[in-house]
């Protein structure tokens, strides 16, 4: 069973769909909450699950609960406590930050932890049972046969995109591309920036003044806000790409840049969420400080000026997501540990959290 509580797309969500078919080819699972899903997912209410998960499994394993956000936690804990349900509970943290109390009592209470890589794990205060890092889909993000025909199929300007993806805000760092791009777009005609992501009523101060700053450049051909973005057509513009820039200042996991290599981008990234332990400087991007202008100039400089060495790059980054990141090892993962969870018998878990700071 999978809490999907929140009703607006988010990164969570996108983490959760992309992972979703594959496990369901490997067990029996349901989402509680029918929210952006697939028509061919099944998914159930909260008295349903009550209902349902009060009846043991007639093998004597136990329903597993993942739940990704506090109040998937807090679901699970009043199906167990208040409704009788036979349940294992599970959450995976992918925050890089303290956690409030609230998250650290509710944590405290799941039968099993996950986190998502090494950066989110020493968040945790307490360490959870295993790492298992997000994959992506390398069959809907794959590279394009020929970049220069997707590029030309979008009917933008220019030859070359430099895109960035998420909604438009500073948390996202998509000031910091544009501050760092605008001197070379003047040198470098051939590149076009692409803003891929939504502007919410609560960030069109924000969206207005990035707009202004292009448009005292002069540069308001050159960089493209195409807004939110049909979920179908996000891969189509990862193909079309020639570098990917994700400079968020703060970051859970960060699928963008698993998504940009699978597509065969190479990629210029923040030290944010798991990108230091995915990229490989100069091998198939480049890591830059959160915030820094200064250093994400340089290293689109030197990306911009070698175009002959992308497609390389981007092989690169394709290769080491096919060998590490991809969906169906995450869904192995996630499967495996859900039916030793499951598995466990009754009070057999002995869970002692181990207190990590």
């Amino acid at each position: 069973m999978l809490g999907n509580s929140n009703t607006r797309f988010s990164g969570v969500t996108s983490t959760m769909l992309q992972v979703l078919p594959d496990q369901m080819r490997r067990v029996r699972l349901a989402v509680m909450g029918a929210h952006n899903l697939p028509a061919d997912v099944p998914s159930l209410g909260f008295g349903e699950v009550a209902r349902m998960a009060r009846h043991p499994l007639p093998d004597g394993r136990r329903r597993v609960f993942h739940a990704r956000r506090n109040d998937e936690m807090i679901q699970a804990l009043l199906l167990k406590r208040l409704f009788g349900a036979d349940l294992r509970t599970v959450f995976t943290s992918t925050a890089q930050r303290r956690h409030t109390w609230l998250t650290n009592w509710l944590m405290k209470r799941m039968d099993g932890l996950l986190s998502t890589c090494d950066a989110a794990a020493s968040y945790m205060r307490y360490e959870p049972d295993r790492i298992i890092p997000h994959g992506v889909d390398t069959e809907r993000y794959h590279p394009a046969p020929d970049r220069a025909a997707a590029w030309a199929a979008l009917g933008l300007p220019g030859e070359r995109g430099i895109g960035i993806f998420g909604r438009v805000r500073r948390q996202k760092g998509v000031d910091v591309l544009i501050d760092a791009v605008l001197p070379l777009l003047r040198e470098h005609p051939e590149f076009t920036v692409v803003v891929v992501g939504e502007v919410t009523p609560r960030e069109r101060r924000f969206g207005a003044d990035l707009e202004r700053r292009v448009a005292d450049a002069g540069l308001s051909d050159r960089v493209v806000l195409l807004g939110k973005q049909p979920f179908e057509r996000i891969p189509e513009l990862f193909r079309a790409m020639s570098i990917v820039a994700a400079l968020s200042r703060t970051e859970g996991f960060g699928l963008t840049v698993l998504e940009a290599m699978a597509s065969g981008a190479p990629v210029v990234a923040s030290e944010a969420g798991a990108w230091p332990e995915i990229v490989e400087n100069g091998v198939d991007g480049w890591l830059v400080p959160v915030g820094d202008v200064e250093a994400t100039r340089h290293r689109l400089a030197d990306l911009m000026a070698r175009p002959q060495g992308l497609d390389a790059m981007g092989a690169r980054g394709r290769a080491k997501v096919l060998a590490r990141f991809t969906v169906e090892r995450e869904a192995r993962e996630l499967c495996e540990y859900y039916r030793h969870l499951s598995d466990a018998p009754p009070g057999g878990l002995g869970r002692t959290h181990r207190a990590t700071s």
